[in-house]
Parts: structure tokens; C-alpha cells; sequence
């Protein structure tokens, strides 16, 4: 009866340390499969909006692409076209053009003229005016807009809200 009772705390023991080394190593297999921290932090970008200033083009970067951030100057909200006014983000009583910086022709990044309140893709002549839409061909559509939502005075690229979801219902941006 001794050795019964020592081999079945043998065999309770081992299958309580293997229990605990299997439990540790599904631990250690899902934390590698989750993503890093910095591609999770890559996701997402927010904007405080009430930082950029009337007229001047403000380069920022999400997900390693440039993103154009122009607030409206009242001249330029005055002259929007129909178009212009349909890609016009407006948060709290400022309206912006956002876009990511890369024409739709062959993702050349355009340069901004203020003078001219126009984009040039130098790489084949394409033009955009100052609300992203194309003027001169080859392009075949205006800037795309990221993913945003906006929260009180921020945004929040790479997260859709109803706004975001309403210009691409109606085939503003892909």
C-alpha cells in the first residue's frame, strides 16, 4: 500500500507540472502571434485639430504614408465648388482638406504650391487643386481620404466614423 500511495503522488506531480508547462507555452505561442506594440500603435494616429494654421499645408504620417492636413482660409471656404464642399471635413467651426499625399496615378508624392492653392505630381505632370480633387490629367481620381473619426476637436486616423463613412458611401474616397 506504500507504493501505491508514493507512485500515484509521483504521477499527481507530473501531471501538474506538465499542466503548468502547457498552460505557460500556449501563453508564450499567443503572445507571438499578437502583433507588437509598435505596429498596433501604427494603427491609429490623432490629430489635435486646433493646432494648424489658416492656409499653410502641414504634412503629418500614418501608417508610414503622408498625410495632408490644410485648414480653409474664409477665401478658400467662400470659392469651394460643389465638389470642393463635398471633401471638406469640418471640425468645430474650422473646415479642412485631409488626404493621404500620394497621387493616384503611380503614388508619387505632389508638391503643394500656396501661391496657386494646387498640387503638382512632378512625375507625370498630374495636377490637383487645393481641396484634392484632379484638375490635369493622368490621375484617374482625386487624393484618397484615410479612414477618420472625429472627436470633439481631434481625429482619429485609421478608425471610421459616420463622417468618414458618409464620403465613401457617396464615392468620394475608396
Amino acid at each position: 500500500m506504500h507504493k501505491n500511495s508514493r507512485r500515484g503522488f509521483m504521477g499527481k506531480a507530473f501531471g501538474a507540472v506538465a499542466g503548468v508547462g502547457a498552460v505557460g507555452s500556449l501563453v508564450a505561442m499567443k503572445k507571438s502571434w499578437d502583433p507588437l506594440p509598435s505596429v498596433k500603435a501604427a494603427g491609429f494616429t490623432t490629430l489635435d485639430m486646433t493646432i494648424y494654421p489658416e492656409g499653410e499645408l502641414i504634412t503629418e504620417k500614418w501608417r508610414g504614408k503622408p498625410i495632408f492636413v490644410l485648414k480653409k482660409t474664409a477665401e478658400m471656404i467662400e470659392k469651394q465648388t460643389e465638389g470642393q464642399k463635398a471633401r471638406s471635413i469640418k471640425v468645430g467651426d474650422s473646415q479642412f482638406m485631409l488626404c493621404i499625399g500620394l497621387c493616384t496615378h503611380l503614388g508619387c508624392i505632389p508638391g503643394y504650391n500656396p501661391k496657386e492653392e494646387a498640387f503638382l505630381c512632378a512625375c507625370h505632370g498630374g495636377r490637383f487643386d487645393w481641396s484634392g480633387q484632379v484638375t490635369h490629367t493622368p490621375p484617374p481620381r482625386g487624393f484618397d481620404i484615410p479612414p477618420f473619426k472625429i472627436e470633439g476637436n481631434k481625429m482619429i486616423l485609421g478608425e471610421v466614423g459616420p463622417e468618414y463613412q458618409a464620403m465613401k458611401d457617396s464615392g468620394i474616397t475608396l
